[in-house]
């Protein structure tokens, strides 16, 4: 097999072969040139070329997401490395593993003048799970021992029960561009023996007691569809002590589990919050959109927080964290489905769940009067539409808004909350979307977030399977609801940073179809047909829908009201 003359190259694509990388992500440079040219005559590998680094990182966070794989990124030297950050963080929060590969000037030449050179060791600090650097000035015996070391070290944070982002920074000597057949496997796998709670007669007889005739909340933050979680937890839902909170980023849809947390919490009053407020916690996942959950789980009202899953397990979301089980969540949930307790007398279940079900049926009841069109009546409509899909939603207001509706059957939810930033979310889609070509993906995108990732539109993979919303209140949207910023006569200028542009020329100049709602006119129907399978299949689809942004609020504000 043909590949770079240089040896560390050589190792470090054997290690990310050897640890299940298959598809890589590559930004056009000079001095990564020995593993563009490696990692593309590796008959295994796939390589995708995105010119923006910071689009390029996202659209792998999106294929590492949707295929389940680590996905390697590899670069130039200088401020190429920077713009991988965003996505790093994003992907160190979500614990989705990116193999970051950033080409160096080797370490003489540092800080003295030379052309594109940064200070790149470390330069991704705490949010890669492992860092390591290389270099091609020798390679004894030792010094191959070494690096094979430390990066099976590296790849085992990567791809273990907590994973996560890890960084191999490689200084590298010119000339770039020698190849030559590749003669030695590199390969070394180093790994870590996942540990397993030890359900021991003293452990078993403090978990029964804990859950025994107390009222227990399970809530669940950002997951991956799980068939096992789900099968677990509606078992564990039909103990009349148990309340379930899902969001619809946790892909757990059952009637037993309350779908949407800030609708159920905007219904009940201070004077009786103290009965839907759990004895145990239970937290599962990562990411909770829901202020509202937060801030009332908070007020003191816990006495135990039990925090399952190896990722972050020192993480005190609600300042009441008293048992951090580093396992695997269905694991311990089925563990407790075994033990035998007697029949509670609590109707915890049901309290939650009558709340819900007056909200549905309010929901239903509510008829949105409005000629204009604002927000919630597009929301509304979109999830009385869409059909089964992948659905990914921009942050800010968009997310917020889908937390007020009842997840469908045959929908998946993604969303960029491990940082919660607008950056990277098309192309994070775009990502996914290119990577499962078989399955229809639907971007629900804010017009500055669309704007903020324009350029995941530019480049060579544009999948055709995926449809964009962009709602278009021309500007952040989200600062007319959020409390104080909406008085601030900064309002317009620094917070919603208001714009005149929209996505039709952004939408010709990079080839996709394009279609406009201005008026509340046939918005169903409109929807309805956007839906439908394209008629054009040369062209991928955007649709902008433009609201009234001085509509937006009052009328989110009546359809909450609706549900007291």
């Amino acid at each position: 097999m043909l590949s770079s003359d240089k040896k560390v190259v050589q190792l470090l694509i054997d290690q990310c072969y050897h640890h299940g990388v298959r598809n890589v992500i590559i930004s056009p440079g000079s001095r990564n040139a020995p593993f563009s040219i490696s990692f593309d005559e590796h008959p295994s590998i796939q390589t995708y070329v995105i010119h923006d680094e910071r689009s390029a990182a996202f659209f792998a966070l999106g294929m590492s997401e949707q295929l389940n794989q680590p996905v390697a990124l590899c670069c130039t030297s200088g401020s190429a490395a920077l713009n991988y950050f965003p996505a790093i963080a994003e992907a160190y929060y979500r614990c989705i593993p990116l193999i970051v590969i950033t080409a160096d000037r080797p370490a003489e030449w540092i800080n003295q003048g030379d052309g594109q050179t940064i200070m790149q060791q470390n330069v991704f600090g705490k949010h890669v799970r492992y860092q390591f650097n290389l270099d091609d000035v020798h390679f004894s015996d030792e010094q191959k021992w070494l690096y094979q070391r430390e990066t099976a070290f590296a790849f085992d944070s990567a791809l273990s029960s907590w994973k996560g982002p890890i960084h191999f920074n490689v200084g590298l000597s010119e000339p770039l561009y020698q190849s030559i057949e590749k003669e030695e496997d590199f390969g070394r796998k180093i790994e870590t023996v996942a540990t397993i709670i030890n359900w021991s007669e003293d452990f078993t007889d403090f978990v029964s007691k804990a859950i025994t005739d107390k009222k227990v909340m399970i809530l669940c933050g950002q997951l991956p569809k799980s068939i096992e979680l789900h099968a677990v937890l509606s078992e564990f839902a039909k103990r009349e002590n148990v309340a379930v909170l899902v969001e619809n980023t946790s892909n757990l849809m059952n009637e037993a589990f309350n779908h949407c947390i800030d609708r159920s919490l905007s219904s009940f009053s201070k004077h009786n919050e103290k009965d839907f407020a759990p004895d145990l916690l239970i937290t599962i996942g990562g990411a909770v959109v829901s202020k509202k959950i937060k801030s009332f789980l908070r007020s003191g009202l816990i006495q135990q927080h039990w925090k399952l899953g190896c990722e972050f397990t020192g993480m005190d979301t609600y300042q009441v964290l008293t048992h951090t089980m580093p396992c695997e969540p269905s694991t311990f949930i089925k563990k407790l489905n075994e033990i035998k307790i007697s029949p509670s007398h609590l109707k915890y279940n049901d309290l939650w769940k009558s709340l819900d079900r007056k909200n549905i049926s309010r929901i239903k009841s509510f008829d949105i009067k409005n000629e204009k069109l604002t927000d919630i009546l597009v929301f509304k409509t979109i999830f009385e539409t869409i059909p089964p899909c992948v659905l990914h939603m921009g942050n800010s207001s968009v997310i917020r808004y889908c937390q007020l509706f009842d997840p469908e059957k045959g929908l998946e939810f993604r969303a960029n909350r491990g940082t919660s930033g607008i950056d990277g979310s098309t192309s994070t889609a775009m990502g996914a979307a290119y990577s499962d070509p078989k399955q229809l993906h639907v971007l629900i995108s804010g017009d500055v977030s669309f704007l903020y990732d324009s350029n995941a539109l530019w480049n060579c993979y544009q999948a055709k399977n995926l449809k964009i919303i962009v709602i278009n209140n021309h500007g952040g949207g989200i600062f007319r609801i959020i409390p104080g910023a909406s008085e601030s006569k900064q309002l317009e200028t620094y917070f919603e940073a208001k714009h005149k542009q929209d996505a039709a020329k952004i939408s010709e100049a990079f080839g996709w179809d394009y279609q406009a709602i201005k008026v509340n006119v046939n918005i169903n129907t409109d929807l309805t047909a956007f839906f439908a399978p394209s008629k054009n299949n040369d062209k991928p689809q955007i649709i902008e829908i433009f609201t009234d942004v001085s509509q937006n609020s009052s009328a989110l504000v009546s359809f909450m009201n609706n549900l007291k």
